[in-house]
């Protein structure tokens, strides 16, 4: 019997071929025959068929002779090469889909590389053919940079809101820089939110860093498609405040087109119309805040004093009952209010009303800081030191508190302990201006003219071209005019005009040395210059006509917005509302509306005050002399209650102020 050598099948085979003939000729190799074609040619072949991970092994085979099993392999690597070639074409043109990506542990890439190279020598390529391994190139899993990306998880949302959060706190207490390192991480880890831009614009502009701002509000309108109110209305507020106002015009613009339910845009452009004299543009605006937005405080509140500027004090009544109504939490409404009775000289209405306020709002600083200028105005000194004193203990970081009653208490007290108290305010915002003002009139009033100029020129190093700058050169020439540096006080005069060109007492001021030194011709060409460049604010009554078409329909009793009763009016105080900030504990209070209207401060209201701030505030009456010693020393201060601050210095440099 003739017996053939072995030799073992290495290339793959086709496994799934037709023929009709066993012929050794033929091109194909048929794996699967008949049981006479097997029992002809039966030849010892170990077949491998790759399997996932598993190998097959078939039962060996014998053939008869060497030369069959030569031609046979030759007519299988022929049949292969066609194939791949097929295969390869196929591949080419029809869709690769992606599988999701499959990490591999150590262990198992050991386990696959092991079951590899212990086949008794069976190379791994002849295993996984041309094909397969085009295929394995376009899987993620062999693509380090997609694995790398996959494999870094975003964080959860609430990682955000907490971030948020912290940031907030570290921007109160002035660590602008931490602050600023949590807010970039947020913009990174969600980029499509607006919170962290409109945050880290803020604190860049707390900072006077404007380019920064910008880009900072830019680049999240970007990545937000526009699609954010939020961030085009701060960036509008940012030009406002530089003066920038047709920039501010357009940024509000396209706040409203973002979301017209955004009522603070509709307000913020309202609010910037009037303080350009543009009286029925700040009434159309308005308007479409309550048409799409519905009934608001804010709106309510900011045509009531627009109804007190016309002299018509019942329609303006009747607003600010529905902005309280709207939100009986509302402090800037009630103290808004208070002041247009104050101006009426309705004295105990005002004080009912500024209880109210505190009611409202027990923390909010600039209900304290008014109504203890109120109370002071009113003859009750004690009463509005102790109110300054309260608003102060609740509010350990406000300059202002300290600076009012630091004036106080130089009236009505000592110069040293003013000195101690400005010290103080200058120390916990060194960047705010109207403190070096105050201070330094008080030293001016006390002789100290030399610190005074100090004071002053600290104050106009901090910014020169805003409101409080104007005031403080106003002030300055004043000073250098009493002591007959005249050309001093003429240059600071002008100065003082060149920022804010409406200052009649400037003016008036400027006109009057003209006219103590025998300049009359002089004096009067002064006062004729500002009458002529003066804005005139005209408002236009028949706008409360049109308005009644699209006001909120809810308003009762809206056909007494249509008497206009003739009263006299005085010009009233500039007011900045502040900060809602609402208690739970506070039990809802409705439109206040049975108001005492006269002068009899005497009388009883009914409200506790040292009770209140009791129950409320937890604190107590009779140690609020010193809480204010122990706030005093600025040691304590920032080494129990607040880090220290880690913020610029006036000297550093001259920027826009931004509080």
């Amino acid at each position: 019997m003739q017996t053939t050598q072995l030799y073992p099948l290495k290339e793959e085979m086709n496994l799934f071929t037709t023929t009709t003939s066993s012929s050794s000729s033929k091109s194909n190799f048929n794996l699967f025959t008949s049981s006479q074609n097997i029992n002809k040619h039966i030849s010892k072949f170990p077949f491998i068929i790759p399997c996932k991970t598993t190998h097959l092994t078939l039962p060996p085979c014998y053939s008869q002779q060497k030369s069959s099993h030569n031609t046979k392999t030759e007519a299988v690597k022929n049949a292969d090469v066609g194939i791949e070639e097929k295969e390869d074409s196929f591949n080419k043109d029809r869709l690769v889909v992606r599988r999701p990506v499959k990490e591999l542990s150590d262990e198992e890439v050991g386990d696959v590389a092991g079951s590899g190279a212990g086949d008794g020598g069976v190379n791994s390529s002849g295993i996984i053919d041309a094909t397969l391994n085009e295929f394995a190139k376009k899987m993620p899993m062999f693509e380090p940079e997609r694995m790398e990306s996959s494999s870094v998880e975003k964080p959860l949302t609430v990682n955000l809101d907490l971030a948020l959060y912290k940031a907030k706190i570290l921007t109160k207490n002035f660590r602008y820089q931490e602050a600023e390192e949590i807010l970039e991480k947020c913009i990174d880890y969600w980029p499509e939110d607006g919170r962290p831009y409109v945050a880290l614009g803020k604190v860049l502009s707390k900072q006077s860093k404007v380019a920064e701002a910008r880009t900072i509000y830019a680049k999240g309108s970007q990545a937000t498609q526009g699609e954010n109110p939020y961030i085009w209305q701060c960036w509008a507020v940012l030009e406002n405040k530089l003066g920038n106002i047709g920039k501010a015009r357009e940024l509000f613009d396209a706040s409203t087109v973002a979301d017209k339910g955004h009522i603070a845009a509709w307000h913020g452009w309202a609010v910037l119309e009037l303080r350009q004299g543009n009286i029925k543009k700040a009434r159309q605006l308005l308007a479409k805040g309550l048409k799409f937005c519905g009934g608001n405080e804010y709106i309510y509140q900011t045509l009531a004093l627009l109804e007190a500027k016309a002299n018509r004090y019942e329609q303006a009544r009747n607003l600010f009952r529905q902005a309280t109504k709207c939100n009986p939490k509302s402090c800037a409404s009630w103290i808004a209010w208070a002041q247009m009775e104050m101006q009426q000289e309705n004295n105990l209405a005002a004080r009912q009303l500024f209880e109210r306020a505190v009611q409202a709002s027990p923390k909010n600083r600039f209900a304290w800081h008014v109504w203890g200028i109120f109370e002071a105005n009113m003859g009750f000194i004690d009463k509005g030191k102790k109110l300054l004193k309260i608003g102060h203990a609740v509010n350990p970081r406000d300059p202002v508190l300290l600076q009012s009653l630091a004036l106080l208490e130089y009236k009505y007290s000592t110069a040293n302990l003013a000195r101690k108290l400005f010290r103080r305010a200058s120390e916990i915002d060194p960047r705010h201006q109207p403190v070096w003002i105050a201070w330094g009139w008080m030293e001016w009033k006390e002789g100290n003219l030399d610190t005074a100029r100090e004071l002053y020129q600290r104050a106009l190093s901090i910014d020169s071209t805003t409101e409080s700058a104007a005031r403080c050169l106003q002030a300055w020439g004043v000073l250098e005019q009493r002591v007959g540096n005249l050309s001093a006080a003429r240059r600071l005069f002008r100065s003082s005009l060149n920022i804010n060109s409406q200052s009649y007492i400037t003016w008036m001021t400027w006109a009057q040395l003209e006219e103590d030194q025998g300049n009359s011709v002089r004096a009067e060409e002064i006062r004729n210059l500002y009458f002529q460049q003066r804005t005139e604010v005209v408002d236009d009554v028949s706008w409360v006509m049109g308005f009644m078409d699209i006001i909120d329909p809810a308003l009762d009793r809206i056909k007494q917005l249509l008497n206009l009763e003739k009263s006299s009016y005085k010009e009233p105080s500039e007011y900045s509302p502040g900060d809602n900030e609402s208690t739970d504990d506070e039990a809802s209070v409705g439109p206040y509306s049975g108001l005492y209207v006269g002068n009899d401060l005497e009388s009883a209201s009914g409200f506790d005050l040292d009770d209140f701030i009791r129950n409320k505030l937890n604190l107590d009456p009779d140690q609020l002399d010193v809480l204010l010693e122990k706030t005093s020393n600025p040691s304590v201060v920032r080494k129990v209650n607040y880090p220290r601050r880690r913020i610029f210095r006036p000297e550093d440099k001259t920027a826009a102020t931004l509080a």
